[in-house]
């Protein structure tokens, strides 16, 4: 991926805050489902999509939601191991997805879902390639570290020839 097209892809990505409308007929029809509940069920859904925020900046990945019980997510793009996008049919009919972020850790804090986003393939090459960039970034040691590592080998070969010295 080219610097121009990482530039747009980034710019198309940053400006995701909030989830498309169509997230909000699918909590409908989900709430449908279940006939005389509907209102108990859509009621917290209709509250979650109405709070719901996304941020995408140079640091990583933010989401937000809730009125009652506040849930914030903050995820930094050297945490993330692993990307996923899924679809229902319903979802391809509506023409949104959900891009699931993991990280090495376990539980429901170990994923960050982005629900009801239609370019969900672009937020996914992005994610890819800000993970990317921050793992060869990190590859890459400093001239600090290369003279720190050897003068510790220098170190272990001097101590090395010492103890062989003194053994005999």
């Amino acid at each position: 991926m080219t610097d121009d097209e990482l530039t747009k892809l980034r710019a198309k990505v940053h400006a995701i805050t909030r989830p498309e409308k169509g997230l909000l007929l699918l909590y409908v029809l989900m709430a449908l489902m279940t006939c005389f509940l509907f209102p108990i069920v859509f009621i917290p859904l209709l509250f979650r999509y109405e709070t719901l925020r996304y941020r995408f900046d140079d640091e990583g990945v933010f989401m937000s939601f809730g009125i009652i019980f506040r849930r914030e997510m903050q995820l930094t793009y050297a945490r993330m191991q692993d990307i996923h996008l899924s679809q229902n049919i319903v979802e391809r009919w509506l023409n949104i997805g959900t891009v699931t972020i993991q990280t090495a850790g376990s539980g429901e804090a170990s994923h960050l879902a982005i629900a009801g986003v239609r370019d969900s393939d672009a937020i996914r090459d992005y994610l890819y390639a800000r993970m990317r960039g921050v793992r060869e970034h990190k590859a890459v040691p400093t001239a600090g570290a290369d003279a720190l590592l050897t003068e510790i080998r220098d170190a272990l070969r001097d101590t090395a020839a010492a103890l062989k010295g003194g053994a005999r």
